[in-house]
C-alpha cells in the first residue's frame, strides 16, 4: 500500500542592519545549506549540490536514516531556491526501494518601511510503500503520524535557520570575507543550537 505525506513551513526573520546588505550574502546559496544543518552530516558534491544525512528518524516501530542530495541556487534577486535531486534510506532497503521524497523550499529578502525581512516557504513530500504489517493500520493513524513526522522534520530545520543564519550572516557581514573576491567560506558562527534530529 502506498501512503503519500505532506508537510509544509513557512518563515519570517526580522534582519538587522549590518555593514553589508543581506542580500550580497544570500548570492552565497551554498551557505544556507550549512545553516539548516549540521556541517558535519553535509557533504559538498559540486558547487550546487550536497548531501545532506539526516539523524535517523522513527516511524511507527520503524527506524530509518533518509540520506538526501540537495541542489541550491540563486537567481538575481538574491532570491534562494532549494530542491531535492534524490534520496536513499540508510538501514531499511525495502523501504529504499519504494520510497521518494521531494523538498522545494525559497528564502527572499523583502524591505518594507525601512526593515529588511527574509521570507520563505519549504514544501516536503514523501511517498512510501508501507510494508506488512504497517500496511494493516488505518489509513487516517498512517496519515496523522507520517503528516507529523514530516512537520516536526521542517520544525526543526526552521528553528535552525532563524538561529544560525543570522549569526552567520553577521559574522560574514563583519569580516574580511565580503571584500574578498570569490570566497566562498563555510565556516559559521559557533553557537550551541539544537541539532537536526
Amino acid at each position: 500500500m502506498t501512503s503519500q505525506f505532506l508537510a509544509s513551513q513557512s518563515i519570517e526573520i526580522t534582519v538587522l542592519e549590518q555593514p553589508v546588505p543581506i542580500q550580497h550574502y544570500l548570492r552565497q546559496p551554498q551557505r544556507l545549506v550549512y545553516a539548516i544543518a549540521d556541517p558535519s552530516l553535509i557533504k559538498q558534491l559540486s558547487q550546487d549540490c550536497f548531501r545532506l544525512k539526516m539523524r535517523p528518524l522513527h516511524f511507527l516501530s520503524l527506524t530509518f536514516q533518509p540520506i538526501v542530495d540537495l541542489k541550491v541556487w540563486a537567481d538575481a534577486e538574491s532570491t534562494v531556491y532549494l530542491t531535492s535531486v534524490g534520496c536513499e534510506i540508510k538501514g531499511l532497503d525495502y523501504i529504499n526501494q519504494r520510497f521518494a521524497l521531494k523538498l522545494k523550499g525559497k528564502l527572499y529578502p523583502t524591505r518594507k518601511q525601512g526593515v529588511t525581512r527574509l521570507k520563505g516557504k519549504a514544501d516536503l513530500q514523501v511517498s512510501v510503500d508501507v510494508p506488512f504489517p504497517f500496511s494493516l493500520t488505518p489509513a487516517p493513524v498512517l496519515e496523522t503520524t507520517g503528516n507529523g513526522l514530516l512537520k516536526s522534520v521542517l520544525a526543526r530545520i526552521k528553528g535552525r535557520l532563524m538561529h544560525q543564519l543570522l549569526l552567520d550572516y553577521r559574522q560574514w557581514a563583519n569580516s574580511d570575507e565580503p571584500r574578498s573576491i570569490g570566497t566562498q567560506g563555510k565556516k559559521l558562527a559557533s553557537v550551541d543550537i539544537p541539532s537536526f534530529n
